[in-house]
């Protein structure tokens, strides 16, 4: 949420902090803003919308790229989107904000819980502030400690500082530095020739360099452009070695495809392979899965894991939930991880927590890891960033390994979670009672997957035309049992942020307590209904809701004829194993809700008030 970009090098800044905006802008923004260092002063330039209307700003006001009227290169400046959390998205409380001065100018992630109090005393002192913004406080707080010292006043305003944050700041007296600093909300340094690239995230940075160091909560970065020194908020120096980011810029291209969203759904052949390649030993019916060996023993002895996550992460594990439970016979339960540490779970030594974030910046996730290792839990992960904050303070975990998800509404990611849920079920259930069959035969199954996704997407066409029939519902509900009830969730969550039309998961059995009150012609249902356990109870349901004139619409397993005697429409997906009819389920739910977005001429990659990386509580 909200997006930091900073630039400090040999070549104009201003390019590169627009191009780095550009590409934080999946992660969901109201405003935008940039302060550039220019003829010996911060000139600071906000707007609201689209950075496209920065843009504009820019070109009104002369800013431009050329040198500076004293013929130095604009070589230094911040950058920032703003997800509104205190005050309206307006000009005023869009970042940076700056200092009553006007030498101190900053862009922020997070949430600072005590600003109100800290504004008081300062207003008391006779600051000014501007904004309706947490973040203002900052600023006006480090001018009243500015002791001419960058490094230790920002370490003595941080003390004072409670909640989350990503902070990057720049000072009128030194052109030569950037600070920066980090608290629950990610930051990372790319080291280029002569010039530093920070961004609280790392597609900002791979155009221009691949290596990158990642900031830790707790530490203060002093930024020149030949030099970085870290340290934490007690001065004492830390020495970080940098990683170097293994995938490319042209990932995050999309390749043909109209929309980031649309990529990103016919790519799922390719990202669950890449999520299972190198996990799986056929001949032994068991998984390999990185560092869980490392702690094999803890794993065979627990006896109880909870999952926590937000979302569609938390859809994953709830698929995995029924997995756990009924192949490795281990008791499962799946918490909202925003309400993890409030409910005071009880977690004894046999109990594992998972926690399942595609960004691994979640910042109720995270949360809910720390509550877990305060109670000496052993903490497991299922993260797609490598070096996120989640991959790094978790025991154990499993990367995805599906390459940056730009369209703010999850596809890949999901599919994703949901194999490495089956990997992680084989693993736990190979411990314990799984017999070498079973295993072997989850194991083969799942590695079809992929070319059975490939049939669903061919129709692709066939899907569009469904959804032009269902264009102009106001409400939908979607529906399945068992292994197909978080299916369900899922698919719903997708029509709801993509299309903006109301939308209810439920499980099918449900329906008639309550909800089938709802039903009728302008109602329509969306069922998920393969041939499996549950079958026959679900075509009762649908049965249902025809007879109160609903209209069906129904996901099938190839070769059903009776369904169509049922539904007004039917999208079919190949025959699996039921635990992996979640997986093929879910591809044309994500393709309905893309055309229905589409349809309705909707911005698919960036839906209205949604972020992608949810760094506040």
């Amino acid at each position: 949420m909200c997006g930091i970009i900073g630039y400090l090098g040999k070549n104009s800044a201003l390019p590169i902090l627009i191009d780095g905006l550009k590409r934080l802008e999946y992660r969901g923004y109201d405003s935008s803003g940039v302060a550039l260092f220019l003829g010996g002063e911060i000139k600071t330039i906000k707007s609201v919308g689209r950075i496209k209307e920065l843009e504009k700003r820019l070109q009104t006001l002369g800013v431009c790229e050329r040198a500076d009227p004293e013929g130095l290169l604009c070589n230094l400046g911040i950058a920032h989107t703003r997800w509104a959390t205190h005050g309206k998205p307006t000009e005023n409380n869009a970042h940076p904000h700056f200092d009553c001065s006007g030498k101190i100018s900053i862009v922020h992630n997070g949430i600072i819980e005590n600003y109100k109090s800290l504004k008081e005393k300062l207003e008391e002192k006779g600051h000014k502030f501007k904004s309706q913004t947490d973040t203002e406080v900052i600023a006006h707080l480090f001018e009243d400690l500015y002791n001419g010292d960058l490094t230790s006043t920002l370490q003595k305003t941080l003390k004072l500082l409670h909640g989350a944050y990503g902070l990057v700041l720049i000072h009128k007296d030194h052109p030569e530095k950037i600070m920066a600093a980090k608290m629950g909300s990610p930051l990372s340094i790319g080291l280029g020739d002569s010039e530093m690239i920070i961004a609280s995230d790392i597609s900002a940075i791979i155009m221009y360099t691949k290596q990158v160091i990642y900031l830790d909560d707790g530490e203060i970065a002093e930024i020149e452009k030949n030099n970085l020194n870290i340290f934490n908020i007690d001065n004492v120096k830390i020495e970080k070695e940098a990683q170097t980011v293994n995938w490319d810029i042209e990932e995050a291209e999309k390749k043909g495809f109209s929309h980031f969203m649309l990529k990103e759904i016919f790519e799922q052949p390719e990202s669950i392979m890449n999520s299972i390649r190198g996990r799986i030993i056929e001949k032994t019916g068991k998984v390999k899965l990185g560092g869980f060996d490392s702690v094999s023993k803890k794993l065979r002895d627990i006896n109880r894991i909870i999952i926590t996550a937000c979302g569609t992460a938390m859809h994953a594990g709830l698929v995995g939930e029924y997995m756990l439970e009924e192949y490795a016979g281990i008791p499962t339960e799946v918490d909202y991880a925003s309400e993890f540490r409030y409910r005071k779970p009880i977690i004894d030594k046999e109990t594992a927590i998972l926690a399942i974030s595609q960004s691994g910046e979640t910042a109720d996730t995270l949360a809910a890891i720390r509550e877990a290792k305060e109670k000496n839990a052993l903490t497991l992960g299922v993260v797609n960033v490598v070096g996120s904050t989640i991959a790094r303070e978790i025991d154990v975990g499993a990367y995805n390994h599906i390459g940056p998800e730009i369209s703010v509404a999850s596809t890949k990611a999901f599919t994703s979670q949901v194999a490495i849920m089956v990997l992680m079920t084989v693993y736990l259930g190979r411990q314990r009672d799984m017999s070498l069959i079973i295993g072997q035969r989850i194991i083969k199954e799942l590695l079809a997957i992929p070319e059975k996704i490939k049939k669903i997407l061919e129709l692709n066409d066939e899907i569009k035309k469904i959804a032009e029939k269902y264009i102009d519902a106001k409400n939908f509900f979607y529906l399945g049992r068992k292994y197909n009830n978080p299916t369900a969730l899922e698919g719903a969550l997708k029509l709801k942020e993509l299309s903006y039309i109301h939308a209810e998961g439920l499980p099918s059995g449900e329906m008639k307590h309550g909800s089938i009150a709802l039903i009728d012609k302008n109602f329509p249902s969306m069922f998920i209904c393969p041939k499996d356990s549950v079958y026959e109870k679900n075509i009762s349901n649908m049965e249902e809701v025809k007879s109160r004139g609903g209209r069906i619409i129904a996901i099938a397993t190839e070769g059903d004829e009776k369904i169509k005697e049922i539904a007004d429409d039917v999208i079919y997906i190949p025959k699996t194993l039921e635990m992996l009819t979640p997986i093929l389920a879910t591809v044309p739910l994500q393709l309905f809700a893309y055309h229905m977005a589409v349809l309705k001429g909707l911005d698919v990659d960036k839906p209205r008030n949604l972020a992608k990386s949810v760094t506040v509580e």
